[in-house]
C-alpha cells in the first residue's frame, strides 16, 4: 500500500488522510451512490468504478456508475447521475477540493481537481524526500530474478529478467519495503560431473590454479563435455561418478566445483556491475542438504507416487498434451533431484525461515506452467500459506530482432549479453560525439551511461508479457518514448535553474508553487498522480507504467516550456519551483528504472 497525503485547508488547519486520492475519492464516490440509492442496490453495486479521463479537458476524474446503474434501477443515467452528484456535493469538506464537477454524454461524471488544492499537494510534496509517498508499513519481499546457470555465459534471453526484476526490487525499495534480492543460480547437477570429470581428464591446471580462464573458454569446455558425455560411455560413466561425488561432499569435487563457480561468478559480476545491478547470489547447492527431507515430508502427508520409478506428486487439473496426467517429479528414479525439488524447498525456506510476505519470480514466459504446477504443490504441502504470502510469477516475452525473429548474431548464435551491451555504448558514443565536446574519459563515462539506461529503457518501456524488436538507433533516438528523449528533457530542467538567478534552497522556503496556465495545470495534475502510478505498479509489476508516465511527465514538462516563460517573468519563482519538482520526480523515477541521466546533452 502507498500513502499519499491529502490535504484540505479547513479553518486555517491542514487535515491528513493517509490515502491515495483515486481511492478516496472512490470512497466518497460510493458514499454518495449509497446515500442516494439507499436499499436499491448493493454494496457491490453501489462500489465506485473511478478511472482517469481519456481527455484532460473534460475533467481529471470520470466516474462511470450511473450508466451501470441504469440497468439496475431501470432509470436515466444522466438523472441517476445527478443525483450522485447531488450526494457528493452536499459534502461540505469536498467544496475545495473540485472546480468541477458535471454529466458528460449518457451518464458519465467528470470531476475537476481544483488547481488550489493540486497546487496545495505540490508545495506539501516537494518538501518531502519521499515526494508525497507516506511511511508504510514494511513487508519482506523477496525477488528473484536474472538467475545464470555456472559455466554458461549470460546471453540476450537474460537482459528481461535482470532488469524487470532490477527495477521492481527498486520500486518496493523505494516504497520503504525490506527487499532481498535473489539470483537463483543454477550451480549444481550432471552437468558439473561433467565439467569436473573433462577438467580432470584435460584441464588439471585449471583445478590446482595454475592456469586463469575466463567464462568463455568454459562454456566451450563445457559443449565439449556434452558431446563427450554423449558419445563415450566411459567419460559417462566417470561424469557419473562426479556426480555422486559431488553430492557427497567429496573434498577434491567440491574444490574442482567452487574453481568452476568462481570463474563463472567472476563474469557475470563483470555485466552485473556495467549495468549497476546489486545481486544476492544463491544457488541451487543451498538447498541441498533438504532436497531428500523435502521427499520424505511429502511422502509422510500421502503426497508422493510412483511413476516409471520415479517419486512424483500429481496435482488435479494439470494433463500433458495426450491428456495424461502431469506429474512434479521431486525424485528421479536413480535417487537424484532436480530442478522441480529445488524450487519446492526455495519456496518453503522463504516463507518458513525468511518469512517472506511476497515471493517475486522474474522468468520467461515458458517456464509458467513450471511455477503454477510449484506453486500449487507448496500449498498444498502447507509450506506457503496464501493467506500470509503472495506469490508473482512476473513473465516476459522475448526480444526480438530487427527482422522480428529471435535476436541472434549474424551467425546465428545467441547473442552474448557482454557484447549486447558494449555495441549499446558504442552507439552511446557516435550520439554523444555529434552533441558535446568531451575528453575521452568524459566520453567514455557518459556513453556507459547513455547506452546501458537506453538499453533498460527500451525493454521496460514495452509491456513486459509482449516481445518487442531490438533497434539501437530508436533507443537512442532524442525523440519518441526512448531514455535519451528524458534525459533531454532532464536536461533542459537543469540548464533552467541554473539561468535563474534565484536559489532553489531560499524559493523552497518562501515562495509557492501556483498553478494557472492550463500548461501548468497540465503539468501540476501530472506530478500529483505519482504516488498512484507507483501503487499500480507495485501491483501489477508492469513497469511500464511508469515509463509511460515518465514519458508523459517530459511531455507536458516541454509544453509548460513552451507554453510559459519561466526566466525574466512575474511568474518566474512559482514556475522554478514547479520545474524543480518535476526534475526531482524525474530523476526518483530514473533511479526505480535503474537510469543514470546525463546532466549535459
Amino acid at each position: 500500500m502507498i500513502w499519499y497525503n491529502i490535504l484540505k485547508k479547513k479553518n486555517n488547519i491542514l487535515i491528513g488522510m493517509d490515502t491515495l486520492f483515486i481511492e478516496f475519492l472512490q470512497n466518497r464516490l460510493t458514499r454518495a451512490i449509497l446515500k442516494a440509492f439507499d436499499e436499491k442496490i448493493s454494496l457491490e453495486d453501489a462500489n465506485a468504478d473511478v478511472a482517469l479521463t481519456l481527455n484532460e479537458s473534460f475533467g481529471h476524474y470520470q466516474c462511470n456508475n450511473a450508466l451501470k446503474l441504469s440497468k439496475i434501477l431501470k432509470e436515466n443515467p444522466k438523472k441517476i447521475a445527478d443525483k450522485i452528484i447531488f450526494n457528493l456535493n452536499s459534502k461540505e469538506d469536498l467544496k475545495e477540493l473540485f472546480s468541477k464537477v458535471e454529466i458528460a454524454g449518457p451518464g458519465f461524471i467528470n470531476i475537476t481537481i481544483s488547481s488550489e488544492y493540486i497546487s496545495e499537494i505540490l508545495n506539501k510534496n516537494i518538501l518531502d524526500k519521499k515526494l508525497g509517498i507516506k511511511k508504510i508499513i514494511p513487508q519482506k519481499i523477496i525477488v528473484e530474478f536474472s538467475s545464470p546457470n555456472i559455466a554458461k555465459e549470460l546471453h540476450v534471453g537474460h537482459l528481461r529478467s535482470t532488469i524487470i526484476g532490477d527495477s521492481l526490487a527498486r520500486l518496493f525499495e523505494f516504497l520503504g519495503h525490506d527487499v532481498l534480492r535473489l539470483n537463483h543460480i543454477g550451480d549444481w547437477g550432471t552437468q558439473f560431473g561433467m565439467l569436473i570429470s573433462f577438467l580432470k581428464k584435460y584441464h588439471k591446471d585449471v583445478l590446482d590454479d595454475s592456469k586463469k580462464i575466463d567464462l568463455t573458454t568454459l562454456t566451450l569446455w563445457y559443449k565439449q563435455a556434452r558431446k563427450l558425455f554423449d558419445s563415450d560411455e566411459q567419460f559417462k560413466k566417470d561424469s557419473q561418478k562426479e556426480v555422486v561425488n559431488l553430492q557427497s561432499g567429496e573434498k577434491n569435487a567440491l574444490k574442482a566445483w567452487n574453481a568452476i563457480c568462481d570463474i563463472s561468478r567472476t563474469a557475470f559480476q563483470e555485466i552485473y556491475k556495467l549495468l549497476d545491478i546489486k545481486l544476492n547470489d544463491r544457488g541451487e547447492s543451498f538447498y541441498n542438504s533438504e532436497l531428500q527431507n523435502i521427499v520424505n515430508d511429502l511422502e509422510k502427508k500421502g503426497l508422493i507416487e510412483i511413476s516409471d520409478r520415479a517419486k512424483c506428486v500429481f496435482l488435479e487439473g494439470y494433463q500433458n498434451r495426450e491428456g495424461n496426467p502431469l506429474p512434479v517429479m521431486v525424485q528421479k528414479s536413480d535417487g537424484g533431484f532436480n530442478y522441480d525439488t529445488t524450487d519446492i524447498a526455495a519456496f518453503k525456506h522463504r516463507c518458513e525461515i525468511e518469512k517472506a510476505d511476497r515471493i517475486i519470480v522474474v522468468t520467461d514466459a515458458g517456464q509458467a506452467l513450471h511455477f503454477q504446477m510449484i506453486y500449487d504443490l507448496v500449498v498444498k504441502a502447507k509450506y506457503l500459506d496464501p493467506n500470509k504470502t503472495k506469490f508473482d510469477h512476473v513473465t516476459f516475452g522475448v526480444v526480438l530482432g530487427e527482422d522480428k525473429k529471435k535476436f541472434k548474431t549474424r551467425e546465428g548464435e545467441t547473442t552474448k549479453l557482454i557484447d549486447l551491451l558494449f555495441a549499446a555504448v558504442e552507439s552511446a558514443k557516435d550520439v554523444l560525439k555529434s552533441r558535446l565536446e568531451l575528453d575521452e574519459k568524459q566520453l567514455n563515462e557518459e556513453a556507459i551511461k547513455l547506452g546501458i539506461s537506453a538499453i533498460k529503457y527500451s525493454d521496460l518501456s514495452n509491456h513486459r508479457i509482449k516481445d518487442y524488436v531490438f533497434s539501437y538507433d530508436k533507443m537512442l533516438s532524442l525523440e519518441g518514448n526512448t531514455a535519451a528523449f528524458l534525459f533531454y528533457s532532464y536536461v533542459r530542467i537543469l540548464s533552467v535553474k541554473r539561468k535563474s538567478s534565484y536559489n532553489i534552497a531560499e524559493l523552497l522556503t518562501n515562495d509557492k508553487i501556483e498553478l494557472k496556465h492550463p500548461s501548468e495545470i497540465s503539468l501540476g495534475f501530472h506530478l500529483f498522480r505519482f504516488a498512484e502510478v507507483l501503487d499500480i505498479m507495485s501491483r501489477d509489476l508492469l513497469p511500464n507504467r511508469l515509463t509511460d508516465y515518465l514519458y508523459d511527465l517530459a511531455t507536458k514538462f516541454n509544453c509548460f516550456f513552451r507554453d510559459c516563460q519561466i526566466i525574466g517573468s512575474l511568474e518566474e519563482k512559482p514556475r522554478l519551483l514547479l520545474s524543480h519538482l518535476t526534475e526531482k520526480i524525474l530523476k526518483q523515477g530514473f533511479d526505480i528504472l535503474g537510469l543514470s541521466p546525463l546532466n549535459k546533452m
